[in-house]
């Protein structure tokens, strides 16, 4: 009712600037005017007046009629209006990317310190390759820096946590086209993945860092979570949010709604809560007492999104992350409880306390529903984006002290046969591609 009001009241301001605007221009064009020859100046003057300071209030208040809170709408433009993108020049075409792969067909020297990983899949990576610990004191003393440099904008940092390959990447690449200085992308996949490179015009190309095996529900999921943070951290000072994305995720708006939504927001999307029973406090290690108290355990969806100063204290931690490392282990499930519990204890009011990730867990059971080819449609796109549907209504979330209808911004988990329904839908309905 609140929301409605606003609107109204919204709406009814609008028509009271409006109406005056004709009763100017007839007051401008009211001098009486009579057509003989020698009078023909005498009226011109007064109607050119009135009609150009008609055309100039129109503009005026057409421009200024953009609400200022359009984010509550959910439009995907909405978004680009209230949080302009930074300007960037414009990509590169195809022709102009053939011709430096023909002119430049090896890749440059590596800078020191760094490494080339996964040679055997093509995909030749420079990232620093060093043991756990020392990588993560390196990474702190980067995040520490501030944010930028030399005029840069403000980069999101895509971090894709795979066990091989990324079946959705021609759906990632339609979203990133265009945008190239406003992300980079960093992918942990299993080191004994050899599959081929992407290919340079694609946002994946030698984009694998360092990896480790990673085993589900084991410390090795969070130790693969730390390793991309910090590989992004070191990247580029330029990386102010970091966001921990699958392979089996999928954007469901374009680039500049996403990339406004995160850079301006106010608060980090990390899940946190307290929830009794097995698959919550049950899981809770008595070893863990002092640090972690049981008072102070919580749950949430692993996939976090991140500010650059949390994704700091998040390498540089070494008090909560051993006592996880060492007693979070058989049926603790590390990657649901670490973050949660840490932000909790470290920095209860940064955290928004929801995920940027919409999943179904309404089936009950250890993982989430997957969706297949056939049930990825326009209308179950839209629902997910805020659009209401024919089965649920429309919620609402809040953003920067606010409401929204924008929740999520990505969806899981989606097989890889979909991908030829999301290429195909993504013009019409997420406004890309």
């Amino acid at each position: 009712m609140v929301t409605k009001n606003v609107q109204q009241k919204q709406q009814q301001q609008h028509v009271d600037v409006v109406v005056p605007v004709p009763a100017m221009v007839v007051a401008a064009m009211a001098s009486p005017c009579n057509f003989p020859a020698n009078k023909l100046l005498r009226c011109a003057i007064p109607l050119a007046f009135g009609f150009a300071l008609g055309i100039a209030v129109a503009v005026y208040l057409i421009g200024s009629s953009t609400p200022g809170a359009s984010i509550v709408t959910g439009a995907s433009s909405s978004l680009q209006l209230f949080f302009p993108l930074p300007s960037l020049p414009p990509p590169p075409p195809p022709a102009a990317i053939r011709k430096e792969q023909q002119q430049s067909p090896t890749p440059p020297s590596a800078p020191e310190q760094t490494t080339t990983i996964n040679s055997s899949a093509g995909a030749a990576s420079e990232f620093v390759n060093v043991g756990d610990e020392e990588l993560m004191r390196m990474a702190a003393a980067a995040a520490a820096r501030e944010v930028g440099g030399g005029g840069a904008p403000k980069k999101v940092a895509f971090l894709f946590l795979t066990r091989w390959d990324l079946p959705m990447a021609p759906l990632w690449d339609k979203f990133f086209e265009g945008y190239r200085g406003l992300y980079n992308v960093y992918v942990h996949s299993d080191p004994a993945f050899n599959g081929s490179d992407p290919g340079h015009a694609s946002a994946f190309h030698r984009r694998i860092i360092p990896s480790k095996e990673v085993k589900w529900g084991q410390i090795s999921m969070v130790e693969a979570e730390r390793r991309l943070l910090a590989h992004a951290l070191l990247d580029d000072r330029s990386n102010a949010r970091f966001l921990l994305l699958s392979e089996s995720h999928v954007p469901l708006f374009d680039f500049p709604t996403v990339y406004s939504y995160l850079i301006n927001s106010t608060k980090v999307y990390v899940e946190s809560y307290d929830l009794p029973g097995a698959t919550g406090r049950g899981r809770y290690k008595r070893g863990m007492s002092p640090v972690v108290a049981a008072a102070q355990w919580r749950k949430g969806s692993q996939w976090f999104e991140l500010d650059r100063a949390l994704a700091g204290d998040v390498v540089a931690d070494d008090v909560y992350f051993p006592v996880f490392a060492r007693f979070c282990r058989r049926n603790c499930y590390a990657d649901e409880h670490y973050l949660p519990t840490f932000l909790s204890i470290r920095h209860p009011s940064r955290v928004a306390n929801r995920s940027v990730t919409w999943v179904d867990w309404s089936h009950g059971g250890p993982h989430p529903a997957r969706f297949t080819r056939m049930e990825v449609t326009p209308d179950f796109l839209r629902w997910l984006r805020g659009e209401g549907g024919t089965t649920t209504t429309t919620t609402a979330c809040d953003y920067n002290g606010g409401t929204t209808t924008v929740c999520f911004l990505f969806a899981r988990k989606f097989l890889p046969n979909s991908l030829t329904r999301f290429l195909r839908f993504a013009p019409k309905v997420m406004g890309f591609g």
